[in-house]
Parts: structure tokens; C-alpha cells; sequence
């Protein structure tokens, strides 16, 4: 897909931390702090765990990703990229291993909340986590569209995995190069280079 093929689509679906913004999230620090082995994924590994023992960890999470979204920053070219689709008339969702209400905060605290619908916005607690297609599948049944005409724009292997998963177009974002082009159906090093690809 080039950018002239992926400017003819009208349903956009973002990830939002490290990709409408810049990454700030330590994963190895959180591990520690919650005693989650290294190699293992923190949700698939709080999921696995009884009620009582995750409660804890999960309330610790959620304020260590409150402090994080309150003082969120834009990611470059991202404000200008989403306002850019907004204006087009196009659908815009989030969806992220976040909370819906922490995305929220976030959405607030770098300026771009009024471009998305809330119900438009899934976390974790909407649908099972990326790289788990649902949350697209759920936005294009939504949408009243099929799959392939939702473009999924993230910084991470479990963004463009989901797209594939559920056979929308996976557009990478924020990387000098890109790691994974099996992958990837478009790729630009920021929001604004996708913006330009976009016309």
C-alpha cells in the first residue's frame, strides 16, 4: 500500500502511547515494581493470576499510568496528522492496552479528545488486549465496514500483528527504520511523514 491508496481510506484506528505519543513507559521498571518475570507480557501475566493477587497489582498499575497520561506530550506530527483526518470527515478510534478512562486523559492532555468518540475509544477492559484482533473486528462491525478498510497506525509489533490478525491495513509509525516489514503495509518515521504520504 502506498500513501495515495492509504489516503483513500475514511476509517482511521490508533494505539496511543508511543504512537500519538512520546514513549515514556518503562516496561521493565513495571515488571519489577509488580514481580513479573522479564520475558513475560504484564497483562497476559496479570490475567493469569487469581482475583486477590492481581487486584493489588492492577491498582498499582493504574495509578503508575495515571501519573504517565496526566503529564502525556504529543508525539511528533501526531496532533496535526489526527486533526488532518478529523477534517476529512474520516472515523477516527483508539485502541490500546491502556484503560478507556486513562486514553481519555490522555486524549485531553495533548489536545486531541474532541476528535474521538468515546465509544470509538477501546482499552483493555473493551476487548481482549493487542496483538488480539477484537478490538479492530469490533470497530469495523461498529463502523459498518469490512475489516480491510480500517487502517491500524501504531509503534509496535502487537499493533501491526492485530491489523494482520484482523485483516485491516497496518501502518508503522515512529521508528528511523522499520523492524518488522513483513508486517508492515505502510510505513513513515513519524505522524508527519505520514500526513505528507497521506496529501
Amino acid at each position: 500500500m502506498d500513501g495515495r491508496e492509504a489516503a483513500q481510506l475514511r476509517h482511521w484506528v490508533f494505539d496511543m502511547d508511543g504512537t500519538l505519543t512520546i514513549a515514556v513507559h518503562d516496561f521493565a521498571a513495571i515488571r519489577r515494581a509488580l514481580d513479573i518475570p522479564a520475558q513475560d507480557d504484564i497483562l497476559e501475566f496479570l490475567a493469569g493470576l487469581p482475583a486477590h493477587e492481581a487486584a493489588a497489582r492492577h491498582a498499582w498499575l493504574l495509578a503508575h499510568e495515571r501519573e504517565l497520561a496526566e503529564a502525556a506530550r504529543p508525539a511528533p506530527g501526531a496532533p496535526a496528522l489526527v486533526r488532518a483526518l478529523h477534517e476529512r470527515g474520516c472515523r477516527l478510534g483508539i485502541l490500546t492496552r491502556n484503560a478507556r478512562s486513562l486514553a481519555l486523559v490522555t486524549l485531553e492532555a495533548i489536545g486531541l479528545l474532541d476528535c474521538f468518540a468515546v465509544d470509538a475509544i477501546l482499552g483493555r477492559d473493551e476487548a481482549p488486549p493487542k496483538p488480539q484482533p477484537h478490538g479492530l473486528l469490533q470497530l469495523a462491525e461498529r463502523w459498518a465496514v469490512a475489516p480491510g478498510e480500517l487502517a491500524m497506525v501504531g509503534d509496535f509489533v502487537h499493533d501491526l500483528s492485530c491489523a494482520r490478525a484482523a485483516g485491516a491495513r497496518s501502518v508503522l509509525v515512529n521508528h528511523a527504520a522499520n523492524p518488522w516489514p513483513e508486517l508492515t503495509d505502510l510505513f513513515a518515521r513519524d505522524c508527519a511523514e505520514l500526513q505528507r504520504l497521506l496529501g
